[in-house]
Parts: structure tokens; sequence; C-alpha cells
């Protein structure tokens, strides 16, 4: 595959395209959103999700290299997921697995695993930080959030806090690569041409992961993942991974 991963935001032309443009005005004229769970299934549905063709072969080997480096990497990681679960239990109280509900493939909703890098009660202190939001659109991130333990700054800094999602996609809720899953919360709020995210199964990395995280908006953040979901292929998911592990230990700042 010739494409470079450096020339995978989507271009003025493509962001104007008449699918994008009709999907927003369709999002624009919709008029109730009565509970989280019946607008996400409202919002995807199969006119929503249009995607490139994946061969079933194509698919098949995806699943399989997904299961089989998952299972390798939970077997060889064991001892450091150990040593990670000791220190977050001993540095901090609460449990060692942070699970929350995410979106995946479809609008289809799943618990992801990850370690737990927060205080407690971060989930009610988000709404006095929220004026600190750094990310436009609807998801919240910001580079020095207090919430964060210690151990836990380390963890995001080196992206260890993600190792339990392996068991997600040894479960298949996710693949190794792909759009990341975001909240309920999150999709409730999206534009229907955002929506199109969804169609793919979501992922541990992808092109967000490897350009630029934070320094990207929300809308060209969703774009990468579009652009991922059009030029998706076996050697463009090897070469993110690559960069993935790239970014990790050169230029890592939390996902």
């Amino acid at each position: 595959m010739a494409q470079s991963t450096n020339d995978l935001s989507l271009s003025n032309a493509e962001v104007f395209h008449p699918v994008f443009v009709d999907a927003e005005m369709s999002e624009r004229r919709r008029s109730s959103r009565p509970t989280e769970e019946e607008a996400i299934t409202g919002q995807i549905g199969p006119g929503g999700l249009p995607q490139k063709k994946y061969s079933y072969l194509s698919n098949s080997i995806k699943r399989f290299i997904d299961l089989s480096a998952a299972v390798v990497g939970l077997i060889l990681l064991t001892p450091i997921l150990a040593v990670i679960a000791l220190l977050i239990k001993t540095t901090s109280k609460g449990p060692v697995f942070f699970i929350q509900k995410r979106v995946g493939m479809g609008g289809t909703t799943f618990k992801m695993y990850k370690f737990r890098t927060m205080v407690l009660n971060a989930e009610e202190l988000k709404s006095q930080l929220m004026a600190q939001n750094e990310v436009s659109g609807p998801v919240f991130k910001i580079k020095r959030d207090p919430r964060v333990t210690a151990i836990g700054r380390f963890l995001r800094k080196t992206s260890l806090d993600e190792l339990p999602q392996l068991l997600n996609v040894v479960l298949n809720d996710m693949s190794l690569v792909g759009p990341r899953p975001p909240l309920m919360d999150e999709v409730v709020k999206y534009r229907q041409w955002q929506t199109r995210r969804l169609s793919v199964k979501p992922g541990i990395t992808c092109i967000w992961q490897v350009s630029g995280r934070n320094q990207v908006t929300f809308d060209e953040w969703v774009r990468m993942d579009l652009r991922y979901i059009e030029k998706r292929s076996l050697f463009l998911d090897l070469v993110l991974l690559v960069k993935t592990l790239k970014v990790v230990f050169i230029r890592p700042d939390g996902a």
C-alpha cells in the first residue's frame, strides 16, 4: 500500500462532500433525544454508517491477529500487570481497574477496562473542571487533570493504563486498531456525520493517537477516524501499531 499515514487527514473537498453535508443537514432536523440508549439507537442506522467494504477474509485475518496478539500480550505482560495493580492498590484508595461503559460498532455498548488512574470521586469533580476542557466538541480532556493520581500520571504518560483493553480485544469488543470508543453521553451529542466513526470496531489505537492527540479539534479527530475507515487495511493497521509504539516511547501525552 503506497498511502502514507502522514496524509491521512481529510481534505476540504472531502469534508464538504455531499454525504457529509447531507448528514449534517439531516441532524439539524432531529428534534428529540429521549434517552442516551434511544438516541444512540436512533442515530446509528444503516444509512448513517457507510464504509469501505472489507472482505470476509480480511476481517478473519484481522480478528486472528487481534486475538493472537492480545492473548500472547496478556500472558507475557502478566508480571508487569501485577506490579501495576500492586502500585495502584497501595498508593490510592479504590479498585485497581476502572470499568466504564463505552459505545462500540453500530452503537452497541460494552464495558471497557483500564487501570484506574484517577481518584475515586473523579466523575463528581468533572463538572467543576468543564471550563478547563482543552478539546472542542463533546469530549473532555485536560493535560494537567488534578483528578489524576501520582501513579496514574505515569501510567497515562506511558499508556500502560490501556493494557487491560487487551482483554476487550479477546472478548471481541475491540480491535488493536480502530477509532477510540466514546462515552455514551458524548455520542448523543454527535452530529449525524460524526456517527460514521462507529461503523467499525473500536480500537486501542488509531490515527489520532499518532497525529497530535489533544492538539487537534474534535472534528479533526473524527475526520482522522473516517480517513482510517476509508483507507483501512491490514498493512495500515501494522503501520499504525508501529507508529503507536514510537509515540509511546518518544512523545507520550496520555490518551
